[in-house]
């Protein structure tokens, strides 16, 4: 293949690696389906290929459906077992972040929701809302009418409407003396403090660092605190299993505010806060290591813009 058509391949890496992404809501996924994007493009007749950039988002979204209709995908992503991965801010697999739609498709919660649409209705929401593709090209890239365009992105939309909670857009600063204050509480004891900080409503999710096979939710506040509680207390037999005592760092992955525990610069956990009218709504905890591969490669290339909050948990 010649140097130009690697380039032109290249070009639009970063924005078919942010599609697959949000389709797909794993990095690891996402970078495999490029790639076999990639060999299509050097396979192909490309001089039959009037516009690369539309038959290359063709290919990535098929490749992409093609694993969510997987047997193995379906296995893995079974209700109650699986979390989106996350991504730090800034990197460029989150793709464009203009509006706020683009924002909200890369949230954890938006990409948690979009397990329970359809792999077509996820397909058209996202190249709908993130990548402003008119019906016409989604029905082109779909293999479906526009009609049909309309029709997967309105009932994906509503029921995204419908059931997304706890994630609010909140300015960096605001986000941060939440956390530092949630932090605060949550290392002290403060139970008082901890029900207080919390909506009414609060969940919270963890994945058990991928050692109980589920996930772990917890639906009232009382049972939140206590799970925030022994979460955030610090044991002998925590820092054994992360390898040591870790920082606690306050960042924003996909767009909210979260605490990264780290180690000798390797994250061993991230807990990412939903905030609704300034109390915390969510709490999803990841700390399975297949889950923070990416995050840590970038992480360790990251300039963090303030020292952590806790520098020896």
């Amino acid at each position: 293949m010649d140097t130009a058509a690697i380039d032109r391949f290249e070009a639009g890496r970063h924005r078919l690696a942010s599609l697959a992404y949000r389709l797909l809501g794993s990095a690891a996924d996402a970078e495999d389906a490029v790639q076999d994007t990639f060999l299509r493009w050097q396979a192909a007749d490309r001089a039959r290929i009037e516009v690369p950039e539309a038959w290359l988002t063709k290919v990535v979204t098929n490749l992409c459906l093609d694993r969510l209709r997987s047997a193995r995908a379906r296995h893995e992503r079974a209700a109650g077992a699986w979390l989106p991965e996350p991504l730090l801010e800034g990197d460029p697999m989150l793709g464009p972040a203009d509006t706020f739609e683009q924002r909200e498709s890369v949230s954890l919660a938006v990409l948690t929701l979009m397990e329970r649409l359809s792999p077509v209705e996820r397909a058209a929401y996202v190249l709908r809302e993130a990548f402003s593709y008119s019906h016409a090209e989604i029905a082109g890239i779909l293999d479906i009418t526009e009609s049909a365009s309309q029709q997967h992105v309105h009932r994906a939309r509503r029921r995204i409407t419908a059931e997304r909670r706890g994630g609010d857009a909140v300015d960096p600063a605001s986000a941060r003396r939440i956390v530092e204050e949630f932090l605060a509480a949550a290392t002290s004891g403060r139970t008082e403090r901890l029900v207080a900080m919390l909506t009414a409503d609060a969940t919270a999710v963890s994945d058990g660092a991928g050692l109980a096979g589920r996930l772990l939710r917890y639906e009232t506040r009382e049972r939140v605190v206590t799970y925030v509680r022994a979460g955030f207390k610090p044991t002998p037999a925590k820092r054994r299993l992360a390898g040591g005592s870790p920082a606690l760092h306050i960042v924003l992955l996909n767009g909210s505010p979260a605490v990264l525990a780290v180690v000798e610069d390797r994250v061993v956990g991230v807990v990412v806060f939903g905030i609704s009218d300034g109390k915390v709504a969510t709490l999803r905890g990841i700390a399975a290591a297949d889950q923070l591969t990416r995050l840590n490669e970038v992480w360790r290339r990251h300039e963090p813009d303030a020292p952590p909050v806790i520098s020896a948990w």
